[in-house]
């Protein structure tokens, strides 16, 4: 079987995987979504969204890492998620709104996407009422990480940050910048260093 053909079949079971494990994905449903859905592969460094571009497609990563970053009025990067596989890539302002996104998005390795339109996906939803509830419980989920993410930059130290990142995803230094991973946590590359030196 030709690979590209084995690729597209591995990310939609992974992808179903994923859906099935908040409801059971009927075969009509897992049909429609194979159907609509497209696997591409995009090298590292490349841009998936601009700084006030329209979010039209949301992203399954399948393999590598991409980052989501905003500039400030000062003209600098923060990085605002770091995300890796299983994870979807989406600026949710943008694309559940169909506004320009505040947020930019680049892949920091090269990836394998499996991606699903804006247009596709409302569809869906309006054909397959069980796909709302999957939609939502996804949605529920960025939420909840976007609130202990805030939290942890009220509540936690430096130190204590770095080492909650480390627990949950142990294998981030060794994938990700120490400048892109110290913007994530909101400090600067040098507190960071002095933190890794500490432990």
């Amino acid at each position: 079987m030709d690979t590209s053909i084995n690729a597209l079949q591995q990310a939609h079971n992974e992808v179903l995987a994923l859906f099935s494990d908040i409801y059971p994905v009927s075969e009509e449903l897992a049909s429609t979504i194979r159907q609509h859905s497209r696997l591409v592969f995009v090298p590292r460094r490349t841009s998936l969204l601009h700084l006030g571009e329209v979010c039209k497609s949301v992203h399954f990563i399948i393999s590598g890492a991409v980052r989501t970053y905003y500039i400030d009025k000062e003209g600098n990067e923060t990085t605002s998620w770091l995300l890796f596989e299983g994870d979807l890539a989406i600026s949710v302002y943008s694309f559940f709104g169909q506004r320009p996104s505040f947020e930019a998005m680049e892949t920091l390795e090269d990836c394998s996407l499996l991606i699903l339109t804006h247009e596709k996906l409302s569809a869906l939803y309006r054909q397959f009422p069980e796909f709302n509830y999957i939609g939502r419980t996804l949605t529920e989920q960025y939420y909840i990480r976007s609130e202990a993410k805030a939290n942890a930059l009220r509540k936690l130290s430096a130190k204590e940050r770095y080492l909650e990142l480390l627990a949950n995803r142990p294998h981030i230094v060794n994938r990700v910048s120490l400048g892109h991973i110290a913007s994530f946590l909101g400090i600067t590359s040098s507190t960071l260093s002095r933190i890794r030196a500490s432990i």
